[in-house]
């Protein structure tokens, strides 16, 4: 199972969100670069980013700092957050960064979604966020009409590879992850599934693993030092 340690971007900072709600926003720092190579020197091959900014009005205000960690790094980079257009899809893909993830734009628009994915294929994955049982959309602060699973059986069949699945509830929470949903969905999909939200400790990872998962994202756990990486690495092998 890989590990993607994450880094949310707001106004060229690293941060946190508490359950998605922006107005609960810690700031972990000012320099992302130097946490992305942090990364890297404690054995990571991955990074899981998104631009907050993004994620409300589409735009790409992060960038440059994306941009940076993809190009100075050795890391896999992946990116969501406001990303509902062909243009901004190449803009990062352009610029070094290996995948992109549709969240709202593949909800509200499946065939932008088929179009991206017979260009770019497997360098595009979709964010499925999980709020009581409903798909979530627009920086999680609406719900679509899709459940969760309905909706991942819809991205199976256009032909989406990777999905990153996140329970809102548990996101930032450090109540640990939901193990019932991702031992659901790795059951009933035949797709690279990547768990989001409330990993908290080694035990998550390791039941994660157990679920033959293929990847888990850290993101509060390890900034607050509940997880430490390099073990988090070690237990998800």
């Amino acid at each position: 199972m890989k590990i993607f340690p994450a880094i949310d971007l707001y106004n060229g900072k690293a941060v946190r969100l508490l359950k998605g709600d922006y107005d609960k926003m810690t700031v972990y720092s000012d320099n992302p670069i130097e946490i992305a190579r942090d990364f890297e020197s404690k054995g990571a091959g991955f990074i899981h980013m998104v631009d907050l900014e993004g994620a409300k009005d589409g735009t790409t205000p992060n960038l440059e700092t994306v941009k940076k960690i993809a190009n100075e790094t050795g890391l896999f980079t992946e990116i969501g957050g406001g990303i509902r257009s062909m243009e901004t899809i190449e803009k990062y893909l352009e610029n070094g960064v290996d995948r992109v993830i549709l969240g709202t734009a593949a909800v509200e628009n499946p065939e932008f979604l088929k179009l991206a994915i017979a260009k770019y294929g497997e360098r595009i994955a979709v964010g499925v966020d999980i709020k009581d049982g409903f798909v979530a959309i627009k920086g999680w602060l609406e719900k679509s009409q899709y459940s969760g699973i309905e909706f991942c059986e819809m991205m199976q069949n256009i032909g989406v590879k990777t999905l990153i699945c996140t329970d809102i509830s548990k996101d930032g929470a450090m109540q640990g992850t939901n193990r019932e949903l991702y031992k659901e969905l790795s059951k009933r999909f035949d797709i690279d599934i990547v768990a989001s939200g409330g990993v908290s400790s080694i035990d998550d990872i390791k039941a994660l693993r157990k679920l033959d998962l293929y990847g888990a994202i850290i993101g509060k756990a390890y900034y607050i030092g509940a997880i430490k990486l390099e073990e988090a690495l070690e237990a998800a092998k």
